[in-house]
């Protein structure tokens, strides 16, 4: 049986400057309703698809963290790491519910620890900003301004602002001077919401960039709540950096390092800490775009984008005080999400001196490592299209809520895998059962547990998952429509919502607004303010 710590031994740990690794076991969606402000979300579900990546040296402290009160997913859990060769698992006694009893701060929400230190930094730097009525009326009054979008592509895409362009997180510093080289030009940097616009915005000041630079207010929830429309579709990218975009980059990088303490860290060094990493855990992270990632990238690094790293740093790194190596080709992204990083509160962050330069480069995908045995018996699609026309097959669907809601196969019923035990009565029996996920791994994963609830059924994984089903255009449904549960697997962002969006905006930015004196009342983090 795994060890226990109380609420109050954990309280301890989280600020005793050690490396450790506070994992949530429950799915996103409950995480989101209220969990410790360290934590990062690891579902039982997902546990042998993300642990490697998340806690990659085994030595590692981990707790974990449930429900309390009869929850077993906790257990479940280091069973499960301990089968893996983790040697130092313990688990929250009594869970949530004891730490919340104990009188510790609960948060709701996801990423806390960057939504906060975006209002932190607002508070501290005095981040300037400008409201949505503002800035429309610059627009329709022709002013020449330029609007960068601190935000992923695939957000981006999905909704703007009318007349924005792209320019993700760390690529700001990296893109924007040739985007308004003339100094008198204003630039607006604007997110969905709050964080990403500010930290964007204070990334250009900080920078040294001569132009009048705001953030704006509330970002696009902002705008739409103010009654104006977003664009939708938009395609407009930041492009690479002139010659001479890149001489103002490097130098702005160069004052960034002086002033925030960026250090830089041989190649010599990094192999030896890759070769034998003591007691310490290692992350090298790429931090330039996914597709510049896909086109090269160091052997053993993984693609963390800078404005995603410094948005949601516990989705890339659970483990506490571990030690991180950012690496991008010209060190200047690498150096302003090392900057961040650092106020943030990590100790432990460098950048790898020489980028890219420091070895051959490989173009193969990251391959996370996987636990678990993954199920033989695979059935194609075209097959399972037949079986489902002569009535013979179910399919159980275990991607997201949100995926199976936007397009699933054909009477697939949708669940998440922790609850199949309790759920699968309400699937209908039939002689074939195919299990399915987006790519396939996680539905190879668990069909040996639904193989074991289903005796009588003949189980399957889908080869390739969903996707493959898609990409030979066989036929899809939409919508909740076969729900074998809650749709609590992952947490909803406001436009995610079927209804009620406008009410969903406001509290989310009413939310992001009160983190920061939750987080002082909580006292287990710590930011760092640089004059």
């Amino acid at each position: 049986m795994p060890n226990h710590v109380s609420p109050a031994q954990l309280k301890a740990m989280l600020t005793d400057g050690g490396e450790l690794a506070l994992l949530d076991v429950r799915e996103q969606g409950v995480f989101g309703q209220g969990h410790l402000l360290l934590a990062s979300c690891v579902p039982l579900s997902h546990l042998e698809l993300r642990i490697a990546d998340l806690v990659p040296w085994p030595g590692t402290r981990v707790v974990l963290v449930d429900e309390g009160a009869g929850d077993e997913l906790a257990e479940a859990a280091a069973d499960r790491l301990a089968h893996w060769g983790y040697a130092d698992v313990v688990l929250l006694e009594g869970g949530l519910a004891a730490w919340r009893d104990a009188g510790f701060e609960v948060f709701s929400g996801v990423n806390v620890p960057s939504k906060a230190f975006g209002e932190y930094v607002e508070h501290a730097y005095d981040t300037p900003r400008i409201t949505a009525d503002d800035l429309k009326a610059r627009q329709d009054a022709g002013e020449p301004l330029v609007v960068l979008d601190s935000r992923p592509y695939d957000e981006f895409h999905r909704m703007s602002i009318p007349g924005g362009v792209d320019a993700p997180g760390a690529e700001l510093v990296y893109r924007a001077h040739d985007q308004a080289p003339d100094p008198d030009t204003p630039i607006v940097v604007n997110c969905a919401g709050r964080t990403r616009s500010i930290i964007g915005t204070q990334s250009l000041i900080n920078a040294g960039f001569p132009n009048p630079i705001v953030a704006l207010e509330n970002g696009t929830m902002g705008w739409h709540l103010a009654g104006f429309k977003v664009a939708k579709g938009a395609t407009e990218v930041a492009a690479l950096p002139s010659a001479a975009g890149l001489d103002h980059a490097n130098a702005a990088a160069k004052r960034v390092a002086a002033r925030f303490g960026v250090q830089q860290v041989s190649p010599e060094t990094v192999a030896q800490w890759r070769a034998d990493p003591g007691d310490h855990s290692l992350f090298l992270l790429d931090v330039r775009s996914p597709g510049e990632f896909a086109l090269g990238h160091l052997p053993g690094s993984r693609n963390a984008p800078g404005g995603q790293l410094v948005q949601g740093t516990d989705e890339y790194v659970g483990v506490r005080n571990a030690r991180i190596v950012l690496i991008d080709d010209t060190q200047v992204r690498a150096t302003m999400t090392a900057s961040w990083l650092i106020q943030m509160g990590w100790r432990d962050v460098h950048v790898l001196a020489g980028g890219l330069s420091a070895g051959d480069l490989t173009a193969d995908p990251h391959q996370p490592h996987i636990y678990g045995t993954p199920w033989l018996s695979l059935i194609e699609p075209a097959a399972l299209n037949a079986a489902l026309h002569d009535g013979k097959a179910t399919v159980i669907d275990l991607d997201t809520s949100l995926v199976y809601r936007d397009g699933h196969i054909p009477g697939a019923y949708w669940g998440v895998r922790s609850r199949l035990a309790a759920q699968i009565s309400g699937v209908p029996a039939a002689p074939i059962t195919v299990v399915t996920s987006n790519d396939g791994q996680l539905a190879s994963l668990a069909a040996g547990e639904i193989a074991a609830l289903r005796p009588d059924s003949e189980v399957f994984a889908l080869a390739g998952g969903t996707q493959s089903w898609k990409d030979r255009d066989l036929p899809l449904e939409d919508g909740l429509n076969h729900p074998l549960g809650p749709h609590d697997d992952v947490q909803y962002k406001p436009y995610d919502r079927e209804g009620g969006i406008e009410a969903a905006m406001q509290d989310y930015l009413k939310w992001e607004v009160a983190l920061v004196e939750q987080i002082a009342r909580d006292g287990c983090l710590v930011f760092r303010r640089y004059d």
